[in-house]
């Protein structure tokens, strides 16, 4: 369930209505839906959907109240479980989320007595302190900085100028340098009859003790589960982290560097600028991943990787000079057949 100090959530909703014009629904009409989740994390009262069948299995085990199914699926779904049919799973279950729950906005001020753990906490002007956040003892917040509501940050932090954070827990000695955006919606769209549909982000952002985030990074909040940066990790000026994301502790990441949604890091690993990783990757603990690289499979624990697709090290310089003398050779050729 979503935590309800970011998320409102609305009164209930039945099969049918969720289902409203973009599914039929095929038994269970009058169940009840307060929620939505994965179909691995969906229990009573949540809707689950399966848009990929290679999950089937997860459909057939699911404790969801109802299921958004293609038509070949409705054989595969729990016989306790409400079902709808639809052409757009994914679609349909995330209408229903935006339906259900709503990010609150910062719209409120909270006084700063309410918010501030003590008088040690120095607040710059024009800073903005949603309901409920919470800032603890000896922390510095940066003009222009908003704090939205429900937000939890720990002592001793430093926060500077224009930063805002939505949906985040944030520990001790934390640094956030200017225009860091931490908690923002990942990016996530699914299909449906009106094209595009942004899919709301219930998750949450949780920087541990001792994070740096440098200046302009952005740290979204998880779609479902949180996005989650170990304690002691560096974070550079204009790197982005995607949804659902796990970094371990004392992680170093340099500038320009991408990690997009799902990404799953060990302790100790370390970014060279620009480097990129797609989605759903594990890199191991104490990896290195070199500059400029594109990491498109799951990096083992130790091993450094370069070049695009990376690949480990030596194999990556070995191809690398390999092409090089290639092209070296057709130059040669080249110049020879001419003279």
């Amino acid at each position: 369930m979503p935590d309800r100090r970011f998320f409102a959530q609305a009164q209930p909703l039945t099969v049918v209505e969720a289902a409203a014009d973009w599914g039929e629904v095929v038994r269970g009409g009058e169940t009840s839906l307060a929620g939505v989740a994965p179909l691995d994390a969906a229990g009573p009262g949540d809707l689950a959907f399966l848009s990929d069948r290679r999950l089937a299995s997860r459909l057939e085990v699911t404790g969801a109240a109802a299921v958004v199914v293609a038509p070949d699926m409705v054989e595969r779904a729990p016989a306790a479980a409400a079902v709808i049919v639809s052409r757009f799973p994914q679609g349909l279950w995330a209408r229903t989320a935006a339906r259900l729950f709503q990010a609150l906005p910062a719209l409120e001020a909270a006084r700063p007595d309410e918010v501030c753990e003590d008088d040690s906490v120095r607040l710059a002007p024009g800073i903005f302190l949603g309901q409920g956040a919470r800032i603890g003892r000896g922390s510095l917040i940066g003009p222009g900085t908003v704090i939205g509501p429900g937000v939890q940050i720990g002592r001793d932090a430093r926060i500077g100028a224009h930063v805002s954070l939505f949906c985040a827990l944030v520990g001790d000695r934390v640094t956030l340098l200017s225009g860091a955006r931490i908690g923002e919606a990942g990016f996530g769209a699914a299909a449906s009859p009106a094209g595009p549909l942004d899919v709301v982000q219930l998750g949450r952002v949780i920087l541990q003790d001792e994070v740096t985030v440098g200046a302009n990074s952005c740290i979204d909040r998880g779609a479902y589960d949180d996005t989650v940066i170990g304690e002691g990790t560096k974070i550079d000026n204009m790197v982005q982290i995607g949804h659902n994301c796990r970094i371990g502790r004392f992680c170093l990441m340099a500038a320009h560097t991408g990690v997009s949604g799902s990404v799953t890091v060990g302790d100790g690993v370390m970014f060279g600028g620009r480097s990129g990783i797609a989605d759903h990757i594990t890199i191991g603990e104490g990896a290195r991943i070199a500059g400029g690289a594109g990491v498109l499979a799951d990096v083992p624990a130790g091993e450094t990787w370069s070049g695009y697709p990376a690949k480990p090290l030596r194999q990556s310089l070995r191809e690398a000079v390999w092409l090089a003398k290639q092209a070296q050779a057709k130059t040669r050729g080249g110049t020879d057949g001419h003279g």
